[in-house]
């Protein structure tokens, strides 16, 4: 270990032995990382793996083939052969560790032979332990994505008992013992693991998933030194106009706004992780360090770091530009991958934004297609499974075969598979709004107003929402009035955050105790009225401020008739006098 790693907390002394090895970690994709005797531990090299032909799916061992009618049943975990044994398809290896509610075993799935992961959670051991919402949380988040640089999930088998999740088979460790191993690396090597880290980022996010505890142990290696992101148990779902306020992860990789006990919108924070890792990269130690945890939060908080000298201008461009206080000023994923370093040698694969998930069952493989078939699954069953994205035996075998061919082809994902993919789609992807959003309304404002109003009285250009450069008690107490003046009812549910209630049958005038956001901001309940109105809209309303020092007024509809909302902003607009 070098010099530079003795003085870093990423170091064998401080974070190797005393640790919790991968093993005890409760989370899922932890459990995956251990090495094997056959793989060395640091296999790594930054050169694409050579183009291989995927292999034949080898013949079913006696004793272990299923029935051929159930297979042409598309035969189901569900199905009675699981009852007496929930693992019959696959054939049980040694034992690899055990963890805090459960153990992992290598497997080898029969109708493949290609190896996974299987975790046992022991369903009593969780419900003590309180992770129930940790576990439902990884296996949802891993259920629905689809990505070459994301740890996979295959399968979940539900007993009274246990939990067994198939996972995929990762046989190289953690980035956090490669770089402990190796130091600081060459930057064409970081920039390689960076490039990899961020589209699994980013596709974490175009899917409304904040990770939230980004850090080279949860960054995992397969067997060609590809980064597979893993350990989803703290990440969250986010749901656009709402904010984030758990503080959680670890304290060397967490963002300023986290230690603070700030909200927070999610995919700012885990920039700020990758910033971390990044510098780890490229310097061999963290940023922020310090044995005492407040020093370690007050130079977190105050972005107090220094840059060696030895990184290049690019890079001590882009660093600081990951690591700023502020997250309002904190660069975008969409800027990083604009970056001049971030863009040197990047792959094909990974020079377009990653596709959705309902973008990615749209496109079946047919070479993979076929060997399924050939294993005596019904074709049209089998389609059928995967455009929904059901989880069968033919689906299992499908996408186990389909990600060895794609980790055997040329550049890792392989460009036929890329460019298979509607061209347009990513250009099109990457400037529409995602569908949690498609609610927001965009209003043109050329008109000034007068007092106020002015203020509202944007430049001649489409923005999101309303902005304005006046007090936030200001404009909230403009809202109020304009809210009053349609008959909505309103709650504070957050910081300049309410939530509103409008039925176009509600003629009564309420009174609002418009003193802004104090505690004492009163709505006049009247359920009795509202329930009787079958065209009820329920929306809410959400203050934030923008980086050029305005204020941004946005609306979202949360249910309802879309057309009456769209009739409502309209009135409200018009109260406002913007239109």
């Amino acid at each position: 270990v070098g010099a530079s790693l003795i003085r870093s907390p990423i170091t064998p002394s401080r974070w190797g032995p005393t640790r919790t090895p991968p093993l005890l970690s409760p989370s899922l994709g932890s459990w995956a990382s251990l090495p094997t005797p056959e793989q060395p531990s640091s296999p790594c090299s930054a050169s694409p793996p050579p183009r291989t032909a995927p292999p034949a799916p080898p013949a079913r061992a006696g004793g272990t083939q299923l029935p051929a009618s159930s297979l042409r049943r598309g035969y189901t975990m569900e199905g009675a052969g699981r009852d007496a044994n929930p693992l019959g398809g696959y054939r049980i290896g040694k034992t690899l560790g055990i963890g805090s509610f459960g153990k992992v075993k290598i497997a080898e799935h029969i109708l493949t032979g290609h190896k996974v992961a299987i975790k046992i959670l022991n369903r009593r051991k969780i419900r003590s332990m309180e992770m129930e919402e940790k576990v439902k949380r990884e296996i949802k988040i891993l259920r629905l994505f689809m990505h070459p640089h994301i740890i996979r999930l295959y399968e979940v088998i539900d007993t009274p008992a246990d939990i067994y999740v198939v996972m995929e088979y990762v046989k190289s460790g953690e980035l956090f013992d490669y770089i402990v191993e190796k130091g600081r690396l060459h930057e064409e090597e970081a920039r390689r693991f960076f490039q990899q880290i961020i589209s699994g980022v980013e596709y974490c996010h175009r899917n409304m998933v904040a990770h939230r505890d980004l850090k080279p142990e949860n960054l995992l290696l397969d067997s060609k030194c590809n980064i597979k992101i893993a350990d989803f148990g703290l990440s969250n779902v986010m749901r656009d106009g709402h904010f984030l306020k758990t503080s959680c992860g670890s304290p060397n990789y967490a963002a300023p706004e986290v230690i603070s006990g700030k909200l927070y919108a999610g995919p700012e924070v885990d920039v700020w992780s990758c910033g971390v890792i990044l510098y780890a990269l490229l310097c061999g130690t963290l940023p922020f360090d310090d044995e005492n945890i407040p020093n370690l939060f007050k130079k977190i908080k105050g972005g107090i770091y220094t840059l060696p000298s030895h990184l290049s201008p690019s890079a001590r461009d882009l660093i600081p530009r990951m690591l700023v206080v502020d997250p309002m000023k904190r660069i975008t994923i969409r800027e990083i991958r604009e970056h001049m370093w971030f863009k040197i040698q990047l792959p094909r694969y990974l020079a377009v934004p990653p596709p959705d998930t309902a973008q990615q069952v749209k496109k079946l493989d047919e070479e993979t297609l076929n060997d399924v078939i050939k294993m005596g699954f019904d074709k049209n069953q089998l389609i059928e499974s995967l455009h929904n994205r059901l989880q069968n035996e033919a689906t299992v075998a499908y996408y186990l075969l389909m990600d060895n061919r794609l980790r055997t082809t040329s550049g890792y994902l392989g460009s036929e598979f890329q460019e298979s993919m509607d061209p347009s789609f990513s250009q099109v992807h990457a400037e529409t709004p995602t569908s949690a959003t498609e609610h927001r309304q965009h209003v043109f404002t050329e008109s000034p107003g007068s007092g106020l109003r002015q203020h509202f009285a944007s430049e001649r250009k489409w923005a999101l929402g309303l902005q304005s450069r006046a007090h936030p008690r200001e404009i909230i107490s403009e809202v109020l009035k304009a809210l009053q003046e349609l008959n909505v009812y309103w709650k504070k549910i957050g910081h300049y955050n309410m939530k509103c209630r409008w039925s176009p049958g509600c003629l009564e005038s309420m009174m609002h105790n418009c003193d802004g956001f104090s505690a004492e901001s009163a709505i006049i309940e009247t359920d009795d009225l509202i329930a009787k109105s079958t065209r009820i809209v329920k929306f809410e309303i959400q203050l934030y401020k923008t980086r050029d020092e305005k204020y941004l007024l946005d609306l979202q509809r949360v249910s309802g008739p879309q057309l009456l909302f769209l009739d409502l902003c309209s009135a409200f607009l018009t109260q406002l006098r913007v239109l």
